[in-house]
């Protein structure tokens, strides 16, 4: 059975396996709080997991998809991922849940292999749209996963488990049938490095005269938003007092805003306004949502902050990304992506460990806070680096 690679094939894979993905997000911290009693800093801590795994094997999957097809390496994630959830559905205690997010996290490691194929089956010039796709298929993923989850967890929380398996493993058999392979030249003379972390690769990455830069940038822009990955939902059970389904829904209007940002908006953005000027009204945006977050008072104030912070997430990703891929020579697309994913991943081990903490242990505005401080560095950093960037400036 052979089918063209297609934009639409890797969209309908990646939405269907983040549909699950947020089917649980939303929940996740307050089933820990609720029902297991761990604490704030160890819910970061298993919220952080999931990205250390990801950290871990992103480069390594990346690699491997550069030298056997991006093929094999979905379709392991996607059933790694639904069999992690169906371990969640059963777990009683701290390490049970800690081993289901690491396997999810071993399975989420496919990011930067979708990146790949995105830069498989587009030119340069679309890589940008391209790019936005995937983070269609994350908006998209959460405005229905999260409603659904919130829903759901009026059942219990293993209904939830079973919900977010049954996506990953609906994913799975439609990735089997319907997904083609993309990497039609495969890298066979590539060495691959099956050490877990590359500190050479990683600051080959960094160095690099164009993309460097770059990644540092969307390191810093995952690591804010990682601040709120778990404190978000407490902030709204223990702050707000807010219902499961309530947090599901503001996670659900963050996903509508990057749906309709990252769908179809952010074409028409790139062709009026330079990267550089997207990228800095981002960070902007993500600086006021997340400086207000903890000051939105009622739903619908918080509700309000949440769609200028998914604005703004939804504009600095992809353009970010984009760019980075742009400037990577096409051999070296799964690895450089890889790299990043990993990188990005970092940043969200990172980010929920010092949310957590700080949640706890200094007050609940400063992970939202600290997020808001380092988009202001990126908005800075930006101004800075595109007017002494030469390939950046041609841009505009």
């Amino acid at each position: 059975m052979k089918h063209k690679p297609s934009l639409s094939a890797i969209f309908i894979t990646v939405f269907i396996d983040l549909m699950g993905f947020g089917v649980l997000i939303p929940i996740l911290p307050t089933f820990a709080s609720k029902d297991l009693a761990i604490s704030d800093f160890g819910i970061g801590i298993i919220v952080a997991v999931y990205s250390l795994m990801q950290f871990l094997f992103n480069p390594v999957l990346g690699s491997l998809s550069d030298k056997y097809g991006r093929r094999p390496f979905i379709l392991l994630s996607l059933f790694t991922t639904g069999v992690s959830y169906i371990i969640f559905s059963f777990s009683t205690t701290f390490l049970v849940l800690l081993l289901s997010r690491m396997l999810a996290g071993i399975g989420g490691s496919n990011i930067g292999v979708a990146q790949a194929y995105i830069a498989d089956v587009t030119t340069k010039e679309e890589r940008a749209k391209g790019m936005g796709i995937i983070g269609a298929a994350f908006g998209l993923g959460f405005v229905f996963g999260p409603m659904i989850g919130g829903i759901l967890s009026h059942y219990g929380y293993p209904v939830v488990g079973f919900a977010s398996a049954a996506f990953s493993f609906t994913a799975f058999i439609y990735s089997f049938f319907f997904l083609p392979e993309s990497n039609l030249t495969k890298q066979k003379e590539i060495k691959i490095n099956y050490r877990l972390i590359d500190f050479k690769k990683t600051i080959e990455t960094i160095k690099h005269p164009d993309v460097g830069i770059l990644v540092i940038l969307y390191f810093i822009i995952v690591f804010s938003m990682a601040n709120i990955y778990g404190t978000f939902s407490l902030l709204g059970y223990k702050v707000y007092s807010f219902s499961d389904r309530q947090i599901g829904y503001l996670f659900g209007i963050i996903g509508i805003v990057g749906a309709v940002v990252q769908g179809g908006l952010i074409k028409t953005l790139s062709k009026r306004f330079s990267d550089k000027s997207l990228i800095v009204s981002g960070a902007f945006l993500m600086m006021i949502g997340l400086g207000l977050l903890p000051y939105g008072g009622t739903f619908s104030g918080v509700a309000m902050v949440a769609i200028v912070l998914g604005f703004g997430t939804a504009i600095s990703q992809p353009v970010i990304l984009g760019l980075i891929s742009k400037l990577t020579s096409e051999k070296e697309q799964g690895s450089i992506l890889g790299m990043n994913s990993s990188l990005g991943a970092f940043a969200r081990v990172m980010g929920p460990l010092w949310g957590g903490f700080a949640f706890q242990f200094f007050g609940y505005q400063f992970p939202f806070l600290t997020g808001a401080l380092f988009t202001l560095i990126t908005f800075l950093l930006t101004l800075f680096f595109v007017k002494t960037n030469k390939t950046l400036i041609e841009q505009e």
